[in-house]
């Protein structure tokens, strides 16, 4: 079938059958951690949604970490949203950088992630991506635009430019 779906097919004791479909899913897909700078990226100028972020990835692999990094004036409205969909939201009081970096560093090291996505506008992270890189990770960043660090988007093996405020 087109479009990666499988046909499911399932006799009941009764004779009835159940026709279903299931996405197919390939056992070679990369793993994907993904980190998301909350306050640099869900803004409501930007209109970005978490299902967004998931529809981009989803060409690339399969996520397998998903986290956004919150300071402590996140609405809470915000971090039900984040929780909701699947995400785990991580509040940290001050700089929200340092814990991104810091969990960035961690799935850098981890043997069962093929591929480092990042979803910032920012250049502070360069480092975080040319380590990723160095450790023979692939890289992805995620912006929108304006602000989105040109120096992010040429480090990366793939850079994803949201369109802001479409729906």
């Amino acid at each position: 079938m087109a479009g990666g779906w499988e046909r499911i097919v399932s006799i009941t004791r009764n004779g009835m059958r159940i026709i279903g479909q299931m996405k197919r899913k390939v056992s070679r897909e990369k793993k994907i951690a993904l980190l998301i700078d909350g306050p640099n990226i869900l803004r409501k100028e930007f209109g970005i949604r978490l299902e967004d972020l998931v529809d981009v990835l989803s060409e690339i692999g399969d996520i397998r970490v998903a986290k956004v990094i919150l300071n402590q004036y996140a609405p809470q409205g915000l971090i039900e949203a984040v929780s909701n969909q699947g995400f785990e939201p991580l509040i940290v009081s001050g700089e929200t950088g340092v814990k991104l970096a810091v969990e960035a560093m961690k799935e850098i090291y981890n043997p069962h992630i093929d591929v480092i996505a990042v979803a910032t506008r920012n250049a502070e992270f360069l480092p975080v991506i040319l380590k990723a890189k160095e450790k023979g990770k692939e890289t992805v960043v995620i912006g929108v635009e304006p602000g989105f660090s040109a120096a992010l988007k040429h480090a990366a093996d793939y850079a994803i430019v949201l369109g802001g405020e479409e729906e």
